[in-house]
């Protein structure tokens, strides 16, 4: 899922990875907007807020909003130095933001039995998965080659729609290319949702406790291509008896 880069990659990695880290977003920002009362995947939607509070004159809401946003882009920017100085074609170079992200959703789920919804208590938790959710999209987007977002729909239904159209215009657009790219925008979309709804039932069953699911997800990104190669392995010296 991870191993393969360039044009070693595939559509059925692309797949793969979307299915897990949309379902992963989506998870975490319906448990964190029912958590914190802040979408945590939703960067749009933020600058808008933070224009509100501008035109308003709520300085001390306008300065929280400038945070998150901040925070997102901090740990897309973290992200994405990381991978670039120790090398995109690396495999090993995307464990480490996945691990940072992994530490941050446990003390979350840790500490967060202990909320009393202050505003500051609001900004370091919303804070902190604003920046996980920002390492997370730069990630996914640089071993994917920009073709998988993780954290944002906006494009993904533009993109849609686009293609959608190109499809219902003329058959011969419908090449094996186009198919491919719908149904990861499909993926894309049907398990992000599908992770807010796991995420929003979660929360409201198990409170805090339920940040341990996506923790579980990530560790099966890491560990996938590691599995599933010593699954292969054995399987063949099985054959070879």
């Amino acid at each position: 899922m991870l191993r393969h880069t360039g044009e070693r990659r595939s559509f059925v990695h692309n797949l793969r990875l979307a299915i897990l880290l949309c379902l992963n977003a989506g998870f975490i920002n319906a448990a964190g907007f029912i958590a914190f009362a802040v979408l945590t995947t939703n960067v749009t939607g933020h600058a808008a807020l933070l224009a509100v509070h501008l035109t308003s004159g709520q300085w001390r809401a306008a300065r929280m909003v400038a945070l998150w946003l901040l925070l997102f882009l901090s740990g897309a920017f973290a992200s994405s130095f990381y991978i670039g100085k120790v090398g995109r074609h690396r495999s090993f170079a995307y464990t480490v933001p996945i691990l940072v992200i992994i530490v941050l959703l446990l003390l979350v789920a840790v500490f967060g039995s202990g909320y009393k919804h202050t505003l500051p208590e609001t900004e370091y938790f919303a804070g902190s998965l604003l920046f996980a959710m920002g390492m997370q999209n730069a990630l996914v987007s640089m071993v994917s080659g920009s073709v998988v977002r993780t954290t944002h729909l906006t494009g993904m239904f533009t993109d849609l729609g686009i293609d959608l159209s190109s499809a219902l215009l003329s058959r011969k657009n419908l090449t094996p290319t186009l198919k491919r790219r719908l149904l990861l925008r499909l993926a894309i979309i049907i398990f992000f949702l599908l992770g807010g709804v796991a995420g929003g039932f979660a929360f409201q069953g198990i409170r805090f406790n339920a940040f341990y699911f996506p923790v579980a997800l990530l560790l099966v990104v890491i560990f996938y291509d590691y599995f599933r190669i010593r699954f292969k392995q054995v399987i063949r010296h099985k054959l070879r008896r």
